[in-house]
């Protein structure tokens, strides 16, 4: 009996889960942000390229 007092009043596990959730939670938004980030960075590349395509050199 003692055993299964000691084992409900564990919360190790609990905390481990916890974590475990916490770093899902933060891998995913890191992930979305990221995908963000680089649409950002694709659209700005197209610009720039846009820009030196219709450039001309001047002698």
């Amino acid at each position: 009996m003692k055993i299964i007092k000691q084992f409900l009043r564990n919360e190790s596990g609990a905390t481990a889960i916890e974590y475990g959730l916490a770093a899902v939670l933060i891998s995913t938004v890191a992930i979305v942000g990221m995908g963000d980030a680089g649409q950002g960075v694709t659209e700005i590349y197209t610009e720039v390229e846009g820009a030196v395509d219709g450039a001309t050199a001047d002698p």
